[in-house]
């Protein structure tokens, strides 16, 4: 029985515009016009050497050094009364597994009792597939991870759980501001021609076959103090491919790294009071490799249904991003996220205020009925992996040659 776990946070978003200057006035709520906010990131690279990296699939792709550390960004807001509170977590790493959320929660409540429960903590990772593997439960990851990496597990659990220590411990009265545009040049759809089996009604509903629409949550103090940032955008942190051999956080880490520079002026990556989280949204075949498939051997394109090269079949054809080689393509990716990351949290005006509320429900997504209109409906069925799955994708072909569209 497949069962998921879904954690729900509403944040009632209350913004009204002032008919004299049209400029957003804070209207009044239970929670008044401030949170108490805090923030705080955490070291979570774990082991740097002869351990599969997560991601990929490829149990021969193993660390052999760093290329940049992999941090926690934990952010909690509450009530001014401190009557409920919330916490995000945004960690660089492939996925967050039930095991390493169960590890967590474990430690949270030795700390804090229940002050940290299933019902307000949401824990992210950022989806780099350069990060250590060997922390999953479940049979088709343990298999690629080559088993449980018990300092791999170590490093993300505490890693996270100091994060949101140093979030804890610097909680104060400030104000959440929201602002959200579009990022142009930095992502392709990976699979078109499976996209394009979707209904034309549905399609026509949308400009683009991707989402082009970065959310940013921009967190200051009461006395204008900036906090951080919290920003979604969808797209797969894979510029740097499945011959890397070095720990990063790839784009999205590289944009985090960009911004915490500039507000942490004159210290070291990973230290500084401003954390800037890139955090991941609606990202599935959403490639950071815009100059799409070629056939590595030939050059030429293999932008077909089979993602298939004439010579040399599936496992030749891989996509590219802008730069030179992944290294700079990973610099150019980050870096148009924090441009725009940056512009929209200069930019953001628009204030949340209102109520917090957050939620956490089981649910056993093989057995759920979909009403697809007035007289039909549907159910869910067990989980099965088809023959295309294995076949990868332009990011990270898989194996034996398998190909994609069947």
């Amino acid at each position: 029985m497949t069962i998921i776990a879904l954690t729900l946070l509403v944040l009632l978003f209350i913004s009204n515009k002032s008919p004299t200057t049209g400029k957003d006035v804070t209207q009044s709520s239970s929670a008044g016009s401030n949170y108490l906010i805090g923030v705080g990131r955490a070291d979570c690279t774990g082991p740097a050497a002869e351990v599969p990296l997560m991601g990929y699939a490829n149990p021969d792709q193993l660390a052999g050094g760093i290329l940049s550390r992999l941090y926690s960004r934990a952010f909690i807001v509450a009530e001014p009364d401190d009557s409920k509170r919330v916490v995000f977590v945004s960690a660089d790493i492939g996925m967050v597994s039930q095991r390493l959320r169960l590890e967590v929660m474990k430690k949270l409540k030795s700390k804090y009792g229940e002050l940290y429960r299933q019902d307000n903590v949401i824990l992210s990772g950022t989806h780099t597939h350069s990060g250590p593997a060997g922390y999953f439960q479940y049979t088709i990851f343990v298999i690629s991870s080559k088993g449980l990496i018990r300092p791999s597990l170590n490093a993300v659990v505490n890693g996270i759980v100091e994060s949101i220590d140093i979030a804890h411990q610097n909680m104060k009265r400030g104000r959440l501001f929201i602002n959200k545009g579009l990022v142009e040049n930095s992502q392709i759809n990976r699979s078109p021609y499976s996209y394009l089996q979707n209904p034309a009604s549905e399609r026509s509903r949308y400009s683009s076959n991707t989402d082009k629409e970065m959310v940013l949550l921009k967190m200051v103090d009461v006395n204008g103090q900036e906090l951080g940032l919290i920003s979604w955008f969808a797209i797969h942190p894979v510029s740097m491919n499945n011959t890397n051999n070095l720990i990063n956080s790839d784009n999205v880490g590289y944009a985090s790294y960009l911004f915490e520079q500039e507000k942490n002026k004159g210290l070291l990556p990973g230290e500084g009071s401003f954390v800037a989280a890139f955090a991941s949204s609606n990202l599935g075949d959403v490639s950071p490799n815009i100059k799409g498939p070629h056939c590595i051997n030939t050059g030429e394109s293999c932008d077909n249904p089979h993602s298939y090269c004439p010579v040399g079949g599936a496992k030749m054809c891989m996509a590219a991003g802008p730069g030179t080689d992944m290294f700079d393509s990973t610099k150019a990716i980050g870096k148009n996220l924090y441009l725009k990351a940056k512009d929209l949290y200069t930019l953001a005006s628009q204030e949340v205020t209102g109520p917090l509320h957050s939620a956490h429900q089981w649910v056993n997504m093989s057995n759920v009925t979909v009403q697809l209109n007035a007289t039909h409906s549907g159910k869910t069925c067990k989980p099965a992996l088809g023959y295309s799955f294995a076949a990868g994708t332009i990011d990270g072909v898989g194996f034996f040659n398998f190909t994609q569209g069947k």
